[in-house]
C-alpha cells in the first residue's frame, strides 16, 4: 500500500489495528506523495492541496502515517515530523501505545527527531495516564544513547523531564534522568548532591529547562514560585564548586577528549544562574562574579576561549539585570582576565549601561566602585588580635600562625575578605596600567580621593609618578590635613590644585635626563613599582618605519613559539591568533593579530606558521611575525607617523615583549641562523631597558668587581673562564673562543632588588647566571661543569 509497503515484516501487522477511516487517509496520501520525491512532505504541493481543509482526525492520521514511516528506510522528511508534532491532536490510549511501538529500535536517520510526535502526544497527560507507557518510553530512551549527540536533543529533554516525573519517588533516579553523566562536574552533583537535588525536583526540573538565551518572564515567575530554602543553599553551594572545577580528560567513544561541561550540565547550572535574580542575598553578586569569571576564560584558564560562554554570559545577564553599582567590581574582574572578545563586549556594555543609568563612563563606573574591605589607609584591618593586609596575608598579632584561641566567626569573615581581595588586586593592577597606556587625564581631587587614597588601588598609586598636564612630576607624599602633593626626584615637593589635570606619568613624554633622574631615585629609594612605569621601553619612529610609511617590520621575521605567543598577546588584549588545523578558534596556515586602541584605531600583526617547523598533524609549533600596521574604524590604513606617540609606543611594546618572552633565540638548545642572530644579536628596546637597569644596578652588586658591562653583553669573570651573558636572549658565551654555554634557568639564587620585574623575567634570568658563575669554582652541577671543563 503506496509508501508503507516498505514497512518491516514485524511491523506490518500494526496496520490491522486501525480504524477504516484512518487507512482511508493513509491511501490518500499514498497517492500524493512518493518516496524521496522532489518536494518535501510539507512543501509538496499536491499534499498542501490535499491537507487544506483537514480537522483533527486526518491530522491525527497523517500524524500515524508520518511515524509508521519511520521505519521505512527509504523515506526521510524529518522537518515533517517536527511540524505534524506541533500540533495540538487528542490521541486515543491505544494510538499513543502504537506511537512508542515505533520508537523501540535507534534510527540514525532520524535520530532524535523519531520521537517528537510520540512525546507531543503524551506530554500533557496525567502521570496516571502515562504510566502504561513508560516501559515503552524508557526503551525508546535507551536507543537514543546509542547515537551521537542525541542526548542534548530538545525532544530526548523533554521525553528525561516525564520520566523523572515517574520517579518522584526515586529522588537520585529522577536527577539522573534530568543531568546525564556526560561530564565530571555532573558525576560530582551525583555524587555529593544528588539526594539533595532530588528533593527539590520540582525546582531541578525547571533548572533543566534553561536552554534559551536569556530567560523569559514567564519563566522567572514559574522559578520564584518553586524556590525553596533548600534549592537557595544548594544554589549556592554548587555555583560555589564552579571556579575550582577544570576540565577533565574523557573517552568520546573515538578519541579522549578534554571535557569541561556538557550542554545540559551547562544548562542546568544556567536555571540555576538565572533564579539568582529572585534571590535578595549579599553574596549572590561575588559568586555569579567568581562563575563568570570561571566559566569566561579559557581552557587551562586562559586563552582567547571560553571555557563555557553560555554559563558566563547567564551570570553577566543576571549582574545586568541586578544592575547595582555592587556588580562592578565583578565586571572588572572579568575584563582584567577573561579574553574571549564576545564576553568582553557584552561586559563594555553592561558597563555602558550601569554608568549611563549613574552619569558616569565606564572607567569612571570601575574607579569608583572598587571596594575597600574594611581596610584602613595603611592597607590594613585589624579586629581581635587578627590582621589582614591589602595583600591578602592574615596574622595573628604579627604571627602568621593563627592561635585555635580565635574567634572562629571572626577568623571566617577575615577569609572571606581576603578571598575577596586577593580576586579584586589583578583587577585592579590590570586597571591602573590600561590607564597609563591610554592617557587617561584626571582632576587630582578625583586622583587623591579614587586612587591614593584608596586602601586597595592607593597600594599601586603611590608607588607611581603622577605628572600636571604640561607641568611637573611626582611620586604622591601625604601631607598635613591629609592633602597629597608631588615629590620630584631631588625631594622637591608641589602642591597640586584640586581642580588641576592630572595624568600617569610616561617616559616617552620626558628627556633622557629627567628619565635617568627617575630611573636612579627609584633605585636609591628601593621603591618597587607594580608595573614597569619608569623603566618602561619607548618605541620611536625609525627612519625605516618612515620609509615604509604605513607599517613596521621592526618585528617581523622572527620564530615564536606559537602557542606561548598567543597565550602572551591574548593576555594584553589581542584576538585573532588563530593558527593550524586544530586551532581551538579554527586557523590555517596563515593569521592576523589584533589589538583595539583608543580612538577607534587598530593595531594588527601578521603571523604566519613556519612550515619548517610543521609536524604534520594540523598543529603549529611555532610561527613567523610579520608586519604590523595599524588601522582606523573604517578599515583604512594609517600612516606610522599619524598613529599617536604613546599609541605607537605600546603597540610596539606589545610586540617587543611577545618576541623577547617567545622568540626560540632563546631556547637552551638552540641552533641554526635565526637562533645566533637573535641569542647574540643586537638589542631590542626592552634588552636597552634592561641594560640602563643594570647600569644601575651592578655597583650594588656583591659580584660588581667581576662584571662588566659591553654594548650587548654582562661579561662576568669567574675563576675558571670568563663569560658573555647576552643582555636581550640571556643566552652564554665562553672566552676565550665564544663556546656556547647551556644553562636552564632554575628561579632560585640571589634575590636582588628589581624595581620592576618580579622573578622569572629575563632581567632576573641575567642576574641569577651572573651570580653562578662569578663562583664557578663552587659550581657542583656536572652538566655545567663539563662544558667550562671541556
Amino acid at each position: 500500500m503506496g509508501v508503507l509497503d516498505g514497512l518491516p515484516a514485524e511491523s506490518r501487522g500494526w496496520l490491522d489495528e486501525l480504524d477504516p477511516e484512518t487507512l482511508e487517509v493513509f491511501d490518500r496520501l499514498d497517492g500524493v506523495v512518493t518516496p524521496r520525491g522532489p518536494y518535501g512532505y510539507i512543501d509538496n504541493p499536491l499534499f498542501k492541496e490535499l491537507s487544506g481543509g483537514w480537522g483533527e482526525a486526518e491530522w491525527r492520521a497523517t500524524a500515524l502515517w508520518a511515524q509508521l514511516l519511520t521505519l521505512n528506510g527509504d523515506v526521510f522528511d524529518w522537518p515533517f515530523l517536527i511540524q505534524v508534532a506541533k500540533r495540538k491532536l487528542n490521541w486515543t490510549p491505544h494510538q499513543r501505545d502504537l506511537l512508542w511501538r515505533t520508537t523501540g529500535t535507534a534510527s540514525v536517520r532520524y535520530a532524535d527527531t523519531v520521537l517528537e510526535i510520540p512525546v507531543s502526544a503524551v506530554r500533557g497527560l496525567p502521570v496516571a495516564e502515562r504510566e502504561p507507557l513508560v516501559p515503552s518510553m524508557t526503551r525508546a530512551r535507551r536507543e537514543m544513547d546509542k547515537l551521537p549527540h542525541a542526548v542534548a536533543a530538545p525532544v530526548v529533554r523533554r521525553l528525561d523531564d516525564l520520566l523523572a516525573e515517574h520517579l518522584a519517588g526515586e529522588p537520585a533516579a529522577a536527577v539522573h534522568c534530568l543531568l546525564p553523566s556526560d561530564d565530571a562536574f555532573a558525576e560530582l552533583l551525583h555524587e555529593e548532591y544528588g539526594e539533595r537535588l532530588g528533593h527539590v525536583l520540582p525546582m531541578v526540573r525547571h533548572w533543566a529547562t534553561a536552554i534559551a538565551a536569556n530567560p523569559s518572564a514567564r519563566w522567572t515567575k514559574v522559578a520564584a514560585e518553586r524556590l525553596t530554602p533548600e534549592a537557595v543553599e544548594l544554589i549556592r553551594e554548587i555555583l560555589g564548586r564552579v571556579p575550582a572545577y577544570r576540565e577533565k580528560p574523557r573517552h568520546n567513544g573515538y578519541v579522549e577528549v578534554v571535557v569541561y561541561m556538557e550542554p545540559r550540565t551547562a544548562d542546568l547550572l544556567r536555571g540555576m544562574i538565572w533564579t539568582c535574580s529572585v534571590i535578595d542575598e549579599p553574596w549572590v553578586t561575588g559568586l555569579l562574579g567568581d562563575v563568570a569569571l570561571a566559566t569566561g576564560t579559557g581552557v587551562g584558564g586562559s586563552g582567547p576561549n571560553s571555557r563555557n560562554e553560555r554559563v558566563a554570559n547567564a551570570a553577566l545577564g543576571v549582574l545586568d539585570r541586578r544592575g547595582g553599582l555592587d556588580v562592578v567590581p565583578q565586571l572588572a574582574r572579568v575584563q582584567a582576565k577573561v579574553r574571549k572578545k564576545s564576553i568582553l563586549t557584552k561586559v563594555a556594555a553592561i558597563l555602558v549601561s550601569i554608568g549611563a543609568r549613574e552619569g558616569l563612563s565606564p572607567d569612571q563606573l570601575l574607579e569608583r566602585t572598587v571596594p575597600a574591605f574594611g581596610l584602613g589607609f595603611d592597607g590594613t584591618r585589624t579586629d581581635g588580635g587578627l590582621t589582614l593586609s591589602v595583600t591578602g596575608a592574615i596574622t595573628y598579632d604579627g604571627r602568621k600562625t593563627i592561635p585555635k584561641s580565635v574567634d572562629r566567626a571572626l577568623l571566617a569573615k577575615f577569609r572571606a575578605a581576603a578571598a575577596e581581595l586577593k580576586k579584586a588586586l589583578p583587577a585592579e593592577r590590570f586597571r591602573v596600567e590600561r590607564a597609563l597606556a591610554a592617557e587617561r587625564v584626571w582632576r587630582w581631587r578625583d586622583a587623591c580621593a579614587l586612587y591614593l587614597d584608596h586602601p586597595v588601588t592607593g597600594g599601586y598609586a603611590r608607588t607611581l609618578i603622577w605628572e600636571v598636564v604640561q607641568g611637573p612630576a611626582g611620586l604622591p607624599a601625604r601631607v598635613e590635613g591629609e592633602r597629597w602633593e608631588l615629590t620630584d626626584p631631588v625631594g622637591r615637593r608641589v602642591g597640586v590644585d584640586p581642580e588641576t589635570p592630572v595624568r600617569l606619568w610616561h617616559p616617552l613624554r620626558h628627556t633622557a635626563d629627567e628619565v635617568r633622574r627617575w630611573r636612579d631615585h627609584l633605585l636609591d629609594a628601593g621603591l618597587r613599582q607594580p608595573f614597569k612605569q619608569v623603566f618602561r621601553e619607548v618605541y620611536l619612529l625609525t627612519p625605516a618605519e618612515e620609509e615604509t610609511r604605513d607599517h613596521s617590520r621592526r618585528f617581523a621575521d622572527h620564530r615564536l613559539r606559537y602557542g606561548q605567543a598567543k597565550a602572551l598577546l591574548t593576555e594584553r588584549g589581542w584576538t585573532g591568533m588563530s593558527l593550524g588545523h586544530w586551532d581551538a578558534a579554527g586557523g590555517s596556515d596563515q593569521c592576523t593579530a589584533t589589538k583595539g586602541l583608543p580612538g577607534g584605531l587598530t593595531v594588527a600583526w601578521d603571523f604566519w606558521a613556519d612550515v619548517h617547523a610543521d609536524d604534520h598533524t594540523g598543529t603549529v609549533a611555532v610561527c613567523v611575525s610579520g608586519d604590523v600596521r595599524f588601522h582606523d574604524e573604517r578599515g583604512g590604513r594609517v600612516a606610522l607617523a599619524e598613529v599617536p606617540p604613546l599609541l605607537l609606543s605600546e603597540a610596539l611594546r606589545d610586540a617587543d615583549l611577545a618576541v623577547g618572552v617567545t622568540s626560540t633565540g632563546l631556547d637552551p638548545e638552540g641552533d641554526g641562523d635565526y637562533w645566533r642572530s637573535y641569542g647574540f644579536g643586537d638589542l631590542t628596546e626592552s634588552a636597552k631597558t634592561r641594560r640602563d637597569a643594570l647600569t644601575r644596578l651592578l655597583p650594588r652588586l656583591a659580584i660588581a668587581d667581576r662584571c662588566a658591562l659591553t654594548d650587548r653583553f654582562l661579561v662576568v669573570r669567574g675563576e675558571l673562564r670568563t663569560y658573555k651573558i647576552h643582555l636581550g636572549s640571556g643566552n652564554i658565551l665562553m672566552e676565550p673562543n665564544d663556546a656556547y654555554l647551556c644553562i636552564v634557568p632554575t628561579g632560585g639564587g640571589d634575590r636582588v632588588f628589581l624595581p620592576f620585574e618580579e622573578d622569572g623575567g629575563m632581567l632576573s634570568v641575567v642576574l641569577s647566571k651572573a651570580f653562578l658563575l662569578a663562583a664557578d669554582a663552587e659550581i657542583t652541577d656536572p652538566s655545567i661543569t663539563h662544558q667550562i671543563l671541556r
